[in-house]
């Protein structure tokens, strides 16, 4: 059995920094995984910097949803969320008040280890889209739930899957949805949002699935889709599918065990991707070369291995929880550009993050418990705390925010909290 089985001249110099400095919003969807860049950072202000000592108000709770680690997305006309109910995966559409409006399943789950809907809803418009434990995409109207159009990936592209299943959320890029069911006849394909058809496809590195979540960048002026396979983080040219570099990371023991999981998205910055796995292997901090035909390691990091619960940078510094074992881990802040561990900090457990308003959101795994906390590099200070008991299961969903509601997904339920500090919002 392996280690986890068992135990990321003035004007030509502006214009560059602009093209070069960060991943950036270069497509349209309303709503998707970790909120508007997948990086975990949300947008919403006139937030609450301290809650009341029972927590901020709870506005609903919402049962029923089918067991499920993903996220919750809202839109101005919806909140959206996935769940398993028997051996099918279901995507839940409620109100603003909580109120369920309809379900559809969408597939068959993943039935070995976690056998959990873990595919976190994305949305553009008129239409959202899921991808199952068993790699089938769906795109269904986002107000009626009528089915758009549906493709059984591992069928059409033979997927291979890990010990995980398919763990995907979908990433739209302009017209294209990027996804990666690795394999023996492909890695990365990019199918048409409108209806499922295949635009392009890359060559095949003949290898598993990962269970991370892929991401688009914007580098030197071009777009570029970072994804993963279970041993390797890739960097693709979103016009045409071409691999452009590999990063051997996930080192499999002899008998084909992993060392690792590819889970988290990694962060981006200044030309540079953070990856970060947990189970006790290093962290690296990547360099991609201005072609973007390559990259190189930066500096490597053994202490800020975060393991499945992803991790936020706020104003140069990075924010998140480390592994020190499979049920135990503490917070971090380190240099984004140094490496240098700034602060570590006990709250109960590792678990999920999130940010708005330099604020930290920290919840931990095992009990529920949530921490408001400024993001600060020079120390880790809980303003205001309160555990979460509604629902069952690991807390390993990540919140998320829209329109001062903080949106908490555990097991079967979902509730909103009212953290809006209405004198401050006028």
């Amino acid at each position: 059995m392996n280690k986890i089985t068992s135990k990321f001249w003035a004007f030509g110099i502006i214009f560059m920094l602009m093209i070069s400095v960060n991943s950036v919003r270069i497509n349209a969807q309303d709503a998707q995984w970790r909120g508007p860049n997948r990086d975990g950072l949300f947008t919403d202000t006139s937030l609450l910097k301290e809650w009341p000592k029972e927590g901020p108000e709870i506005l609903f709770v919402t049962e029923g949803l089918g067991r499920g680690f993903s996220s919750t997305v809202a839109t101005k006309d919806m909140i959206y969320a996935t769940g398993k109910k028997d051996s099918t995966e279901y995507l839940t559409a409620m109100d603003h008040s909580g109120k369920i409006l309809w379900q559809k399943p969408y597939g068959l789950c993943w039935n070995k280890s976690f056998p959990e809907a873990r595919c976190t809803p994305t949305v553009e418009g008129d239409r959202v889209y899921v991808l199952s434990g068993m790699d089938k995409m769906t795109c269904f109207n986002s107000k009626t739930g009528n089915e758009i159009w549906s493709v059984d990936i591992h069928e059409e592209y033979n997927s291979s899957w890990d010990m995980f299943g398919v763990s995907e959320s979908v990433l739209i890029v302009d017209d294209m949805i990027l996804t990666s069911p690795a394999g023996k006849s492909t890695t990365v394909i990019a199918l048409d949002k409108m209806n499922g058809g295949l635009i392009w496809k890359s060559e095949p590195m003949d290898s598993h699935r990962c269970n991370m979540a892929p991401m688009a960048i914007k580098h030197c002026g071009k777009k570029y889709f970072i994804t993963g396979t279970q041993t390797h983080l890739i960097g693709v040219d979103v016009e045409n599918g071409d691999i452009l570099w590999t990063y051997h990371y996930n080192f499999l023991s002899p008998n084909g065990d992993n060392t690792t999981i590819l889970t988290n998205t990694p962060i981006y910055k200044d030309s540079c991707l953070w990856i970060s796995n947990g189970w006790d292997v290093k962290s690296v901090m990547l360099e991609i070369a201005p072609d973007g035909k390559s990259v190189s390691e930066k500096f490597v990091d053994q202490t800020f291995d975060n393991q499945n619960h992803g991790l936020v940078l706020v104003d140069g510094f990075l924010y998140g929880s480390n592994f020190t074992g499979r049920n135990s881990g503490k917070w971090v802040c380190m240099n984004w550009s140094t490496g240098e561990i700034t602060w570590i900090a006990d709250f109960h457990n590792k678990g999920p993050i999130l940010s708005a308003e330099g604020m930290l959101y920290c919840l931990e795994e095992k009990r529920g418990n949530i921490a408001l906390v400024k993001a600060d590099p020079k120390e880790f200070k809980v303003i205001s705390t309160f555990r979460i008991k509604e629902g069952k299961g690991p807390y390993w969903a990540r919140p998320a925010i829209y329109e001062g509601k903080l949106l908490v997904r555990h097991g079967d339920v979902m509730i909103g909290y009212d953290i809006v500090n209405y004198a401050k919002a006028g």
